[in-house]
């Protein structure tokens, strides 16, 4: 069981850049694990972090500025390559939603297979999360999972999303593919016994 994403508000932390691919968001040399512990410390490590190891004082997640359950990107979110460990880290480091105008499918799936909501905006709403952010760094965002809806609460301006919906019961209920089965069981012997 992972934890259930019903309706989350929350300060965000802003990435306004475009095509950040997998091999940013975790890169590969950290893909040695086999667990997911740990993935989240080396969340975008060459933005970070320098060679030595020292923080990068430019990067959002280290001005301390920023902080929240959501991370809002720039078109086409998690392209490149399909690694799952890219989930891994954006949800180790505390993210449950991730707002962008176009991800890749891969990484959207693997996403939501990790207990990661990936929400589709459009570029006009994503400019002016974006803007609401620059001028009030507490400014929140509300996702509403069951209504399939994202608000800026600094404009309240709304839009939907869509979801497939076999992911969306799986995330409101807190269920991966497996006990998604392991609930369904009874039905599926129903079923099975009858044919």
């Amino acid at each position: 069981m992972k934890e259930k994403i019903n309706i989350v508000t929350s300060t965000y932390v802003p990435l306004p850049l475009e095509n950040v691919d997998t091999d940013q968001i975790i890169p590969a040399r950290f893909l040695k694990a086999t667990t997911k512990e740990g993935f989240g410390d080396n969340l975008f490590r060459d933005w970070r972090y320098d060679k030595a190891g020292n923080p990068n004082p430019d990067f959002v997640l280290n001005q301390g500025v920023y902080k929240g359950e959501i991370l809002v990107a720039g078109k086409n979110f998690g392209s490149g390559s399909s690694r799952e460990h890219a989930a891994w880290a954006i949800a180790g480091a505390g993210f449950r939603v991730v707002v962008s105008s176009f991800f890749a499918d891969i990484f959207k799936n693997n996403a939501m297979n990790n207990g990661v909501l990936p929400v589709v905006v459009s570029p006009e709403f994503l400019t002016g999360i974006f803007a609401s952010c620059a001028n009030n760094p507490q400014a929140t965002l509300t996702i509403d999972l069951p209504a399939q809806t994202i608000t800026n609460n600094e404009t309240g301006k709304s839009e939907s999303f869509d979801i497939n919906p076999y992911k969306k019961d799986c995330l409101v209920n807190g269920l991966d593919d497996i006990d998604y089965l392991l609930a369904n069981k009874s039905k599926i012997e129903a079923y099975e016994s009858i044919h």
